[in-house]
C-alpha cells in the first residue's frame, strides 16, 4: 500500500506545479502583458497574443513549406503556421512571442495563419 501512497503523492505534486505554471503564464502574458487570453480569443477578429512555443516543426501544406509552432499562455494553446517558410531565426521551443492575426480553424484546430511576432526577451 506504502507504493499506491506515494505514487499518489508524485502525481499530486506534479499537477500542482502544473497548475503553478499555467498561474504564472497567465499572470505574465494575460494579466500584465495586456495580450487577449488564448483561452478566451474570439474567431475570425484580429488578436494579439502572448505566450511561450511549445514546439516548433516543419509540416508541408499542399506541396508548399510550412512552418507551424505551438503557443501556449496557461489559458490555451493556439496553432501558428507560416506559409512559405521553413525556418524563421528566433522562433524555436521555449520562446516567448507577441503575434497578431485573425484567428481560424483547420479542422478542429484554431489557427493563425501568417501571423505578425514580435520575440519577447
Amino acid at each position: 500500500m506504502p507504493e499506491k501512497s506515494r505514487l499518489r503523492g508524485a502525481l499530486s505534486r506534479w499537477a500542482n506545479s502544473a497548475e503553478e505554471h499555467d498561474r504564472a503564464l497567465r499572470q505574465e502574458y494575460v494579466e500584465h502583458g495586456g495580450a487577449t487570453a488564448i483561452g478566451e480569443a474570439p474567431d475570425r477578429e484580429m488578436v494579439v497574443l502572448r505566450g511561450t512555443l511549445r514546439t516548433v516543426t516543419l509540416r508541408p501544406r499542399g506541396g508548399v513549406p510550412a512552418l507551424e509552432a505551438e503557443l501556449y499562455d496557461g489559458t490555451g494553446a493556439i496553432d501558428l503556421v507560416w506559409l512559405g517558410r521553413r525556418r524563421i531565426a528566433g522562433i524555436a521551443p521555449g520562446a516567448s512571442i507577441q503575434v497578431r492575426g485573425r484567428i481560424g480553424r483547420h479542422d478542429r484546430d484554431r489557427v493563425i495563419y501568417n501571423p505578425r511576432y514580435e520575440l519577447i526577451p
